[in-house]
């Protein structure tokens, strides 16, 4: 098992040895499953929240033995007091997902076999799209012109255009675009290529267009802070890390100024530039391939195409045919 230092974890509705091997079972995750930060958080607030709700449901302590002995009426009872608080679909599955990881890490260290959690059907999430957005408005986007009113500096104006522009005309999720270092992005004229560092820590290549790096080029010609080779080069009003929630604001204000729906996002974006590419003739395979998907029925939920499309992708691409 991991040999990583699990933090120190008291639970109220939970006796220590639950609290121990749950402080075991994060650090696991992080050091060999290399979960992000947020999935460990939600993981550890979905396995309280399911410890508080059987001490409540049981009046007593969990126990690592009572937790062994779990049964599916117990799980589907949780479920149902947090799908009655109005949880999402995909909240549920996770929630599932992270109390079968914690029963198997369990069952892995011999402290107990929590087979109610496997007799547990999934919850069903409709499958929600982004909206594209037109074409010419995703442009616009990236336009640091279009926010010449605002009483903003000049170069955070061109640093959010340069961000926007990245993700539209690479199909970047928002934290690739901002864990660039200075190092990885080529002046123009000197490359055409990206190598980004998207989920679970794999890197791949993406092109990215001329214009899109002079946009980036002119924003660091303007920026008033040092941006060393191995440092990000996107960086904050005061220098430090550039959070994601200052390009979603950038995005709001954009989105009134330009007349867009509450739907035109950041990551409305990455989905404008996939649907696109498919609408222009893109292979599925490479579009697949450009956002970084592990799997092709992801990049078809991604960009919303029917089984038609597919179908007439297989009948036209088939070496058979």
């Amino acid at each position: 098992m991991s040999k990583a230092v699990a933090p120190h974890i008291e639970l109220a509705s939970a006796d220590p040895s639950i609290a121990q091997e749950m402080a075991r079972w994060l650090a696991h995750l992080g050091a060999e499953r290399r979960l992000s930060p947020k999935t460990l958080e939600a993981y550890g607030r979905d396995l309280r929240q399911c410890l508080d709700f059987l001490c409540a449901h049981w009046g007593e302590r969990v126990t690592l033995e009572r937790f062994a002995a779990l049964e599916a009426t117990d799980v589907r009872a949780f479920m149902a007091m947090r799908r009655a608080n109005d949880i999402a679909g995909r909240s549920l599955m996770r929630a599932l997902a992270g109390l079968r990881s914690f029963g198997r890490f369990l069952e892995r260290e011999g402290k107990g076999k929590v087979g109610a959690l496997s007799a547990i059907r999934a919850p069903k999430v409709a499958k929600s799209l982004p909206k594209p957005l037109p074409m010419a408005s995703a442009k616009r986007l990236a336009d640091a012109d279009e926010r010449a009113g605002e009483e903003r500096e000049t170069w955070i104006l061109a640093r959010d255009a340069a961000v926007m522009a990245l993700l539209y005309g690479s199909g970047l999720r928002i934290s690739e675009a901002l864990g660039l270092k200075r190092r990885e992005v080529p002046k123009p004229g000197e490359g055409d290529v990206l190598v980004v560092t998207g989920k679970g820590n794999k890197t791949r290549m993406v092109p990215v267009l001329q214009n899109v790096l002079a946009l980036v080029q002119e924003y660091v010609a303007m920026c008033p802070y040092p941006l060393p080779a191995d440092g990000p080069i996107f960086v904050g009003a005061r220098g430090g890390p550039l959070s994601p929630r200052i390009i979603q604001l950038a995005m709001e204000r954009l989105r009134g100024a330009l007349g867009l729906p509450d739907s035109a996002t950041p990551h409305a974006l990455r989905h404008s530039f996939a649907t696109h590419l498919l609408s222009r003739g893109g292979d599925l395979r490479a579009i697949q391939e450009l956002l970084g998907h592990s799997s092709l029925s992801t990049t078809q939920v991604y960009t919303g195409i029917d089984s038609e499309r597919l179908l007439e992708v297989y009948a036209s691409a088939h070496p058979r045919r």
